[in-house]
């Protein structure tokens, strides 16, 4: 009898438990991000991700990677998507369209091109003037990586298309693959691409595009004006999240960020993560909060015009809302 009673117990401890935890997960609000690329350069929101921060909100993130800027605009535009996290280039050219719910930035999450440029040769001494007649795999003609790589070639004495060619032929997930498969002979890849590239032996890391052209806007999170409106709860929470994401990957060691990133790269080693997030640390890659400034954007609409994408500047209030941000405090 006492047996009976003793399963019986547990029985219902098991229950409440299991109902306690269902109850916590439906309590939880899903949101639906899709990111342009699986980069160590998004290092804040992984690790928000892995410590929890979410959670904390009440939000449960949904996240599937758009493998270019323009297929995760796609993903917001069919509402695929609740949220994007790409270049803002793509919320100007939606703007340009003139669409009766448009997309705005909320948040900005890196405020420097995070990818480094891989050449086939070890160089003690770079200079931007060894890439002159060669080819330089450079990614989505209209992305920001291929127009800030443009931006840096002719702040350094380079016209692209007369001096060097840069190659927009191939997929932005596809370029590392096209490098070591024989394709040109330079490449632009974000890590932790440009550090395994290396460590197999198929390519030499030669410097930073990001410290080259100095701080634009270059990764920020954005949703149709209708999510925005309707869900801005949610967004409030998902900005606290990014903002204390921030705070917490600038106050933590390499080794720290690199510990807490292994949940959302399984397959790369600790020696790779800590190296990656070392070498952003050191380009000051991330922004301190989510704000985008006015500044930045303009600069940022500089690199496109001189890559010919855009005829002129687009007005800050179009593409941003700072409302979540400026209600953090």
């Amino acid at each position: 009898m006492k047996r009976i009673v003793s399963l019986a117990a547990v029985f219902v401890l098991i229950t409440v438990l299991f109902t306690g935890c269902a109850e916590k997960e439906s309590k939880l609000t899903t949101v639906r991000l899709c990111e342009v690329a699986h980069s160590i350069f998004y290092a804040p929101q992984y690790a928000a991700m892995q410590l929890g921060f979410f959670e904390e909100e009440g939000l449960q993130l949904e996240l599937t990677n758009g493998g270019g800027a323009d297929k995760v605009m796609t993903a917001v535009l069919s509402g695929q998507a609740d949220i994007g996290l790409a270049g803002p280039e793509a919320c100007i050219y939606v703007a340009l369209e003139g669409r009766e719910d448009g997309v705005k930035v909320f948040a900005q999450l890196t405020k420097r091109d995070g990818a480094f440029l891989v050449g086939r040769e070890k160089m003690e001494s770079f200079d931007w003037s060894q890439l002159a007649g060669s080819t330089v795999i450079g990614g989505r003609k209209g992305g920001v990586p291929e127009m800030t790589l443009e931006y840096v070639l002719r702040k350094n004495g380079l016209e692209p298309g007369e001096d060097l060619e840069v190659d927009t032929t191939v997929a932005f997930n596809m370029m590392a693959g096209a490098f070591t498969g024989g394709t040109g002979d330079y490449v632009a890849l974000f890590e932790p691409t440009a550090t395994e590239v290396e460590l197999a032996g198929n390519g030499y890391v030669l410097c930073s595009i990001g410290q080259e052209s100095g701080e634009i806007p270059y990764t920020a999170y954005f949703a149709a004006e209708s999510y925005l409106e309707g869900q801005s709860d949610v967004v409030q929470r998902f900005t606290k999240v990014i903002a204390r994401a921030q705070e917490w990957v600038r106050t933590h060691t390499p080794e720290e960020i690199a510990a807490n990133l292994t949940e959302a790269f399984p397959d790369s080693s600790m020696e790779v993560l800590t190296a990656v997030a070392r070498r952003y640390q050191e380009i000051d890659a991330w922004n301190a909060t989510p704000e985008m400034k006015e500044e930045a954007l303009l600069r940022l609409q500089e690199v496109m015009m001189q890559a010919g994408e855009l005829e002129e500047s687009v007005a800050y209030d179009m593409i941003v809302d700072m409302r979540f941000v400026e209600k953090l405090g």
